[in-house]
């Protein structure tokens, strides 16, 4: 396969530039003018597989919402060539037997599926999984993402351990005796509901907590879908401590505030819930100084059954996959926050260096994983790939039009 004229965006080398790129055997060959004919992309840019560390694909135990497969054909609508998947399924991803069934399975999708393991067993918050077998085995990382890891003694031997293995422990920081009502802001909108919500604060004091053992045990921490000011604010002054310290974040949460919920009801209902504006304002800050370094997206399908119910009732969560690329150009790169190549790294390559992954750059002899679309052509969003449709963006028109997504030298999206 040759791709012609296209403008190739890599933020590993900050190279961008118009060439011919040249794809054989599942690797780039070549790089630069190529006097044969290929598939024309002028105008049209191309980056590196965009990359997810946080999704739930729903498999084992659930896949009437979503699973390996129609979970990966979303990834690929979207840009992604490389996910990671979460560990709360049923049952959960906790020992050897069931990671390596969803490893197995996994190896017959059309993008790189990875996963990460339980931190403890069935999410107990006490027991921690046997973590050295489960890398051993193939997982690449550990979350209770879900369910709060409460237990600091628990915590502290899990980063130590995490540490000697050199992978990555990402938190789900809500502390729930703070919350009373789970996916809904404390503030003026849960007020008008007539309900308490979730403060901003049950995520503050886990994000300090973590932030502080992190830096004693020198072990690398992934701060889940930040929503709250305040933890950025705690982030930025432990990464400058000298913290292994990453924090991630949701394009809904860059986009939607908690108004938005008077708008789009259970579309709008996420645990940690959208906030303020000044939230988002601050969110929007720590992308731009560095402080967040990763979008992703939290990819969440429900049935829509589920979440056509009361708002204290419905699950919370959004399926995100096919329209990061689009609200990241629109909310950060079209408003003037980032460049396009500052987001791009943020979906690309700080996310392949967290987790260690071999993807997240275009150079000759590396894996052919990248997207082709076009930043300013707008689409419309919906027949969205995923097996649920629950999105408040659905009929929105968004840039980023994409055209190919190609993982290990094959098309597996095409417009």
């Amino acid at each position: 396969m040759i791709i012609k004229n296209v403008r190739l965006m890599d933020p590993f080398t900050n190279r961008d530039e118009v060439v011919d790129v040249r794809i054989e055997n599942e690797l780039i060959k070549e790089i630069g003018k190529i006097d044969e004919d290929g598939i024309d992309m002028s105008g049209k840019v191309l980056a590196p597989g965009l990359i997810d560390i946080h999704v739930h694909f729903r498999d084992p135990g659930q896949t009437h919402k979503e699973d390996i497969f129609t979970g990966s054909d979303s990834a690929a609508a979207g840009g992604f060539t490389s996910v990671v998947c979460m560990a709360n399924t049923q049952p959960k991803i906790d020992n050897i037997e069931i990671l390596n069934d969803f490893l197995n399975r996994a190896k017959k999708s059309k993008i790189n599926v990875y996963t990460i393991s339980a931190l403890t067993k069935n999410f107990n918050g006490k027991d921690l999984v046997n973590m050295q077998e489960m890398v051993k085995n193939g997982a690449i990382g550990f979350s209770d993402d879900g369910i709060p890891d409460r237990d600091a003694e628990v915590v502290l031997q899990a980063m130590k351990k995490a540490r000697e293995l050199d992978v990555p422990i990402s938190f789900h920081e809500e502390d729930p005796s703070l919350i009373k009502q789970n996916g809904i802001n404390h503030g003026k909108i849960s007020k008008e509901l007539g309900i308490y919500g979730s403060p901003s604060v049950a995520e503050d004091v886990l994000v300090a907590r973590d932030g502080a053992l992190a830096l004693y045990t020198g072990a690398k921490i992934d701060i889940q879908h930040i929503s709250s000011g305040t933890s950025v604010d705690i982030v930025r002054d432990f990464k400058s401590k000298g913290a292994k310290l990453f924090a991630e974040v949701t394009p809904h949460h860059f986009t939607l505030t908690e108004d938005d919920v008077l708008k789009f009801g259970t579309m709008a209902k996420m645990n940690p819930p959208l906030r303020t504006f000044k939230d988002k304002e601050k969110i929007i800050e720590g992308l731009v100084d560095g402080t967040i370094d990763i979008i992703a997206t939290d990819h969440a399908p429900h049935s829509m059954e589920e979440k056509s119910v009361e708002l204290t009732k419905a699950p919370s969560g959004i399926v995100g996959l096919e329209t990061a690329l689009g609200l990241s150009i629109r909310e950060l790169v079209d408003k003037g926050h980032l460049s396009l190549m500052e987001v791009l790294r943020k979906l690309t390559i700080n996310p392949a260096q967290l987790y260690k992954l071999d993807a997240g750059t275009v150079q000759v002899g590396k894996k052919a994983d990248l997207v082709i679309f076009d930043p300013k052509e707008t689409w419309e969003v919906k027949d969205l790939k995923s097996k649920s449709k629950n999105s408040p963006f659905i009929g929105e028109i968004l840039p980023g039009k994409i055209y190919y997504t190609i993982c290990k030298g094959n098309i597996v999206y095409s417009a």
